[in-house]
């Protein structure tokens, strides 16, 4: 690690303890923080909490009492929780700097870092990321929101290692000096507004992944996004577009069926593995080429890249029904992308935690593509509304996505897709977006 001394005697609050504050705990006062440790959650009910308690921090749970502010100088808070939370407001009044564990992992990291955000296809990218640079003189360590808390790794990650990290708009607004040495925006559409407040404060949080790059430092980015593009132009660093639609000569296109980096033709359309990843994949190979890949590696990756889990993953088979798992798709952008992906007719399981936001977009995808819609949690009345606008009458609302697959299979025929792309987050009734596709995988086997 560099910077050792960076939160040394520093009176710290950790809020929050998943895995990313029960990480940063352990790691700040390794480095000589004095660490205070908050959660919502009671004590007792918390085995995180519990074991932080009895390896001698100082933990307070149930609720965050303002008087955790006494004496404090810097929060490092999980990602999920919002800045308008009391406490957090309090501090902000206090001027006590907020950030997230990404900042903290940015300061000590030894390992450069390739960050990737976007509203969507971040975890895709990521992975075909960490594959293209596998085996290569990048030694590439995967982290962030893809799983693995980006301080934990990066306290162990080495000058000759690579840190590739997926991360969200919520990790990226608690970042103040955070320097990716190749950062990525692959596309910014209007997504948490029940945590960012408006599309504008989203969009800002997302290109703070450019704020502290150099013209050293490479930004790779979607020119078929304007706003991206916008955010990119006015970064000091080094770009590189890339773009599915335009004829590109400084970055990644497509010319005549064949993906080329800056003139050169690096792998034909055809070739790929998951052509319904397009986007991601030039994003990739910008990131590939910037790495010293050679097109040999990136063509053998390439051709045998499936995805990945809850990410338009394909389950299995009942009966002349293909099932798909995509649950990963928490907005309506990545669903719109995930019903593009089939020709064949779709009976689309869909819902979840209501962010205040509508589905019109889905509106010619219900008419033109899902002949029944299978959908569940707070999000239901709002989906069957949006189908019934675009008249599709085949609706059936369930309580469940333990009980919507069985019921996708008796109302579906054979040569159907049924296909679990969400649009919402998971949060109103499971933890996680994993928790909520890996019911749909048990499901769909139990059938």
């Amino acid at each position: 690690m560099k910077n050792q001394e960076v939160y040394k005697q520093r009176s710290v609050l950790v809020m929050g303890i998943a895995k990313s504050g029960y990480a940063a705990a352990k790691l700040l006062r390794s480095l000589g923080a004095n660490v205070i440790v908050n959660d919502r959650e009671e004590v007792a009910n918390n085995p995180k909490a519990m074991e932080l308690l009895e390896d001698g921090f100082t933990v307070v749970g149930g609720g965050h009492p303002l008087s955790l502010l006494e004496g404090i100088d810097l929060i490092v808070k999980n990602p999920g929780i919002p800045y308008h939370n009391p406490l957090l407001k309090e501090a902000e009044a206090k001027e006590i700097p907020i950030i997230t564990e990404v900042e903290v992992a940015g300061k000590i990291s030894e390992a450069p870092f390739i960050a990737i955000t976007g509203s969507n296809g971040k975890t895709t990218t990521t992975t075909l990321i960490g594959e293209l640079l596998s085996g290569t003189s990048s030694n590439p360590v995967v982290a962030g929101n893809i799983g693995t808390v980006v301080c934990e790794v990066a306290a162990k990650a080495t000058r000759d290692q690579t840190l590739v990290t997926e991360l969200s708009s919520f990790q990226l607004q608690g970042t103040e000096e955070f320097h990716p040495h190749i950062s990525v925006l692959l596309n910014i559409y209007e997504a948490h507004l029940d945590y960012h407040g408006s599309k504008e404060a989203y969009a800002h949080a997302k290109a703070q992944i450019f704020a502290n790059q150099t013209s050293e430092d490479y930004a790779v980015y979607n020119a078929d996004d304007p706003l991206v593009s916008e955010f990119a132009e006015a970064s000091d660093a080094t770009l590189v577009p890339f773009s599915a639609t335009s004829q590109i000569k400084s970055g990644v296109c497509i010319l005549d069926g064949v993906i080329t980096y800056k003139g050169e033709r690096v792998i034909e359309i055809a070739d790929l593995s998951m052509k319904q990843n397009v986007e991601n994949t030039l994003a990739a190979i910008a990131v590939a080429k910037l790495s010293g890949v050679t097109n040999e590696k990136i063509y053998e990756e390439l051709t045998n890249f499936h995805g990945v889990k809850h990410r338009l993953q394909f389950v299995g088979e009942a009966k002349g029904r293909k099932f798909f798992n995509d649950s990963k798709a928490t907005n309506s952008i990545a669903t719109k992308k995930a019903l593009d992906s089939f020709d064949h007719p779709v009976v689309l399981l869909a819902g979840g935690l209501d962010r205040g936001n509508d589905f019109d977009d889905l509106i010619p995808y219900f008419q033109e593509k899902v002949k029944h819609l299978i959908t569940f949690g707070e999000t239901a009345p709002k989906l069957q509304e949006t189908a019934n606008n675009a008249g599709l009458k085949n609706v059936t609302i369930v309580d469940n996505v333990e009980k919507a697959v069985p019921t996708a299979f008796n109302l579906s025929n054979e040569g159907d897709v049924i296909l679990l792309s969400p649009a919402c987050a998971s949060w109103d009734q499971y933890k996680t977006f994993e928790e909520r596709g890996d019911i749909f995988i048990e499901a769909m086997h139990k059938l």
